[in-house]
């Protein structure tokens, strides 16, 4: 776990972090950001392309994919039941929602944590992060509406629409499939692009999301206590569940540090875009403020060391 806080990027994050609590005037402009979303997006996609072009896709990467695909329809039931004893059924679908999607940029903030600790992975890992992203949040929408009369219904079809057409699931897999057609050739061509600046770029990308996490403290202000514990227990339960089921499908170290990663993570990003018109009268302050302000920082500096050390001990 060490290691995972000594790391660079890491370490620009707790600068951001510290700089929005001084309330310093440091700021990443956000056409910048917008750019570094794209090009960690785009590169992730390229890196686990390139990857699974070498390893193939075999017995070992269905045994993932599966598990990917269980732990995307549990983690938000597992959510939705908790959230549900402290919140109402709408509140809980949204948390529910967020919870059981991904983050892709703790999943990237893993995979370097892996790299540097020379422990391999398969891109599936990759495909993975694509499977897990969608599943969640229509279930999630799917608890709140059944159980709230009063939750506003955006229909099905418009849903699953604006969902295919969301850019940052299209570019990753559209960049996945480019890495995986291109292999080895591929892979020498864009080794600038999606290496050597690679860590870079995530450095001060998790600058910003360093103080986008200092100003989301505010939305804990007022919240039951309860739903603060919650916001680290649910992550450490998916996570114990996916190293469980990886395990048992016999996966190897990386790529069930990386299924707990993408368990314990939540969405900030593609979820909250969705709830935001499926759900409008569900508040942001608990679906985004909880993933934000304190399960993201704790997975990021805690989570992705701890469920390592675990996947080795365990593989």
């Amino acid at each position: 776990m060490t290691d995972a806080l000594l790391d660079p990027a890491v370490l620009f994050f707790v600068l951001g972090i510290g700089a929005g609590l001084l309330r310093s005037n440091l700021e990443v402009p956000q056409p910048v950001v917008r750019w570094l979303t794209l090009y960690l997006l785009m590169a992730v996609g390229l890196k686990g392309g390139f990857t699974l072009a070498r390893s193939g896709i075999d017995a070992d990467a269905a045994a993932a994919l599966g598990a990917s695909l269980v732990m995307a329809l549990l983690v938000p039931l597992i959510a939705f039941a908790a959230f549900r004893l402290v919140t109402s059924v709408l509140q809980a679908g949204a948390l529910a929602a967020s919870y059981g999607s991904v983050s892709v940029v703790t999943f990237v903030a893993a995979t370097q944590h892996l790299q540097q600790n020379a422990v391999s992975f398969s891109g599936t890992m990759s495909v993975a992060l694509v499977i897990m992203e969608m599943p969640a949040v229509l279930l999630g929408i799917a608890l709140a509406r059944r159980g709230d009369a009063g939750a506003q219904a955006t229909p099905w079809g418009h849903l699953l629409k604006d969902s295919a057409r969301d850019g940052a699931p299209l570019l990753l897999m559209g960049s996945l499939l480019i890495g995986w057609v291109t292999g080895e050739r591929g892979a020498t061509v864009m080794e600038p692009f999606s290496g050597d600046l690679f860590k870079g770029m995530l450095a001060l990308f998790l600058l910003q999301m360093g103080l986008d996490v200092a100003r989301r403290f505010g939305d804990l202000r007022g919240l039951s206590p309860w739903l603060l514990v919650l916001a680290l227990v649910i992550p450490l339960a998916a996570a114990t569940t996916a190293m469980g089921l990886g395990a048992l499908l016999g996966l190897g170290a990386g790529d069930l540090a990386l299924l707990a990663t993408l368990s314990a993570s939540a969405s900030y990003i593609v979820a909250p875009a969705v709830l935001r018109h499926a759900l409008p009268d569900a508040s942001p302050a608990l679906y985004l403020g909880l993933p934000m302000a304190l399960t993201f920082p704790f997975n990021l500096l805690i989570g992705i060391g701890l469920y390592a050390s675990v996947a080795r001990a365990l593989a």
